[in-house]
């Protein structure tokens, strides 16, 4: 299943997930932001376990803001796994 996300509050303006079926991350990609750092990430990710992922990466933050890149991957991935039920 694929799903994609407009960004918010981040340099990246969008993130796509793919997920299998059991949850596990078969692709992200990121449009924006820090190029070779979410390109690790995304390749970090795959074969993880979506629910993972989220607990890893939710919350956290960039500077001053109360958002960042990871953060915006968990928001889609969570959003993609409601969309699953």
């Amino acid at each position: 299943m694929e799903y994609t996300r407009k960004n918010q509050g981040t340099c990246s303006i969008q993130t796509t997930v793919e997920l299998n079926n059991d949850h596990t991350i078969q692709r992200i990609e990121v449009l924006g932001g820090c190029n070779g750092n979410l390109k690790g990430i995304s390749q970090l990710l795959v074969g993880m376990k979506a629910e993972d992922a989220i607990a890893r990466m939710a919350g956290t933050t960039c500077g001053r803001r109360p958002t960042s890149c990871p953060d915006q991957i968990s928001k889609a991935l969570q959003e993609a796994l409601d969309q699953m039920q």
